[in-house]
């Protein structure tokens, strides 16, 4: 089911960036009184009283206008607006109304979205409330997003705003859905072109030709799947038009929708900051990760003589067939040791090689897909996961405060997609990050969990 988007809005230091924050439970946006600081939008999936979605974190709508940056900063504001299901309007309780609140409240009016009008920094007098009428937006509600007061209120509004027809999308029967993702120029939509054999979506050599989104059902040996072409995620720097910040929500909830992220790589370019950021969002969303090293005909290009090349002839001819391939051998290991050199994170998805160009590797995407979408669905019998975690517990004791060691009773599986364990214990704090990282990888050794993330959390038992 695709998960509903809910955008913080408001004025420029109406306290955004906090409310957002808190309903996280983490500091994930950059809190300051210099109005503007929020640069740009902040997304997070949190659960709301039983309800998960994605709440998103604006730059000011009105205010602080004279700075160049700030106009890009309220584009991707408004850009939020369209994409979200529900809207809620922040505004200074404790300033009162002011006109820039009804600008604001007159630009989300248009939108014809579900409102929720909040205001914030009440943690003392509440005469400037009732002012908040005007805006026509209905009962603002008294909040600190700081001290938490009213937060509960807020959320049980949020949730009662929520459309009604967020409807589980429409699966075929074992379908497997992939979201081709990565930087704007990689080949996405040539690789899922040559898979078809037909010129399904638009190939051009301009960065950022996708906008948005195109779902194209297709079988493969006989088995059905959805490949998600999606626009390129720009680095944060470049997304100055509206359009583009659109274009990047919109990726991120194919990513969401997806059973599999899988992440084009421009092998010729190597690994940029970018590619690692964008697996890194495809990692926080909770999906399978397949990584692609696209344009791989290139690298290989470099090994031939420049007259080999104008020939189209094999790269350096006087090799016999098996120096070839263990040259090709050693270039794919030198190459994923760069990627797990920027990206160590993902040390369990799976890489390929492909060029959409020549064809090659290609063969491999589809199935492997399926395999990582598997894995991704997969749950595990109870008694087998407790064996698991007893059997790695007995092979590396766990670590203690003192002479209070870690003990771990008993583990369940609360959840698939991707597989997600709770584990009892007599004190989670005992538990140092580097363990729960042995104890995932464990887990991913014993039942081949392979290019899936793997939650796990600790509660006392």
């Amino acid at each position: 089911m695709p998960l509903a988007i809910v955008a913080i809005v408001g004025r420029t230091n109406v306290g955004k960036s906090t409310l957002f924050n808190r309903l996280v439970g983490d500091r994930m946006a950059v809190v300051d009184d210099q109005p503007g600081i929020t640069r740009d939008r902040l997304y997070a999936e949190v659960a709301l009283s039983s309800h998960r979605l994605v709440l998103v974190d604006t730059g000011g709508l009105a205010g602080a206008e004279s700075d160049e940056l700030m106009l890009q900063v309220k584009e991707q504001a408004v850009a939020a607006l369209h994409e979200a299901d529900v809207l809620v309007l922040l505004v200074d309780g404790a300033e009162g109304l002011t006109a820039l609140d009804h600008e604001v409240a007159e630009v989300v009016r248009r939108t014809g979205k579900p409102v929720v009008l909040a205001a914030n920094k009440m943690e003392g007098s509440t005469e400037h409330l009732e002012d908040f009428y005007e805006l026509r937006l209905g009962q603002p509600l008294p909040i600190s997003a700081k001290a938490g007061r009213g937060v509960g209120a807020l959320t049980g509004a949020i949730i009662e705003a929520l459309p009604e027809d967020l409807e589980p999308e429409a699966r075929v029967e074992g379908e497997t859905a992939i979201a081709i993702v990565g930087r704007p120029n990689v080949g996405k939509s040539a690789i899922i072109n040559s898979l078809l054999g037909e010129e399904r979506v638009i190939v051009s050599d301009v960065p950022g030709t996708t906008r948005d989104a195109v779902d194209i059902a297709v079988e493969y040996q006989g088995r059905p799947f959805r490949l998600v072409d999606t626009a390129g995620l720009r680095h944060k720097a470049r997304r100055a038009i509206g359009a583009e910040y659109y274009s990047s929500l919109r990726t991120l909830r194919a990513v969401q929708r997806a059973d599999v992220g899988m992440l084009v790589l421009d092998a010729a370019e190597g690994i940029t900051r970018q590619d690692a950021r964008i697996a890194g969002e495809i990692e926080q969303a909770g999906r399978g990760i397949v990584i692609v090293a696209n344009k791989w005909d290139l690298i290989q290009d470099l090994t031939a003589s420049p007259e080999d090349a104008d020939k189209g002839t094999s790269p350096k001819p006087g090799r016999t067939k098996a120096q070839r391939r263990r040259a090709e051998r050693t270039r794919r290991a030198d190459f994923e040791r760069i990627v797990r050199y920027h990206m160590p994170f993902l040390a369990y998805a799976t890489l390929l090689f492909t060029s959409a160009l020549t064809g090659e590797g290609l063969e491999e995407i589809l199935p492997t897909g399926q395999e990582v979408a598997a894995q991704f669905n997969r749950r595990l019998a109870t008694p087998e996961l407790n064996r698991a975690i007893q059997d790695a517990v007995l092979a590396h004791q766990p670590p203690g405060r003192g002479a209070r060691p870690l003990k771990i009773y008993y583990a369940a599986q609360v959840e698939t997609r991707p597989p997600s364990f709770v584990l009892k214990v007599n004190d989670p704090t005992l538990c140092h990050f580097s363990y729960e990282r042995y104890l995932r990888n464990r887990l991913r050794e014993t039942f081949g969990l392979h290019g899936t993330p793997i939650r796990l959390r600790l509660e006392e038992s």
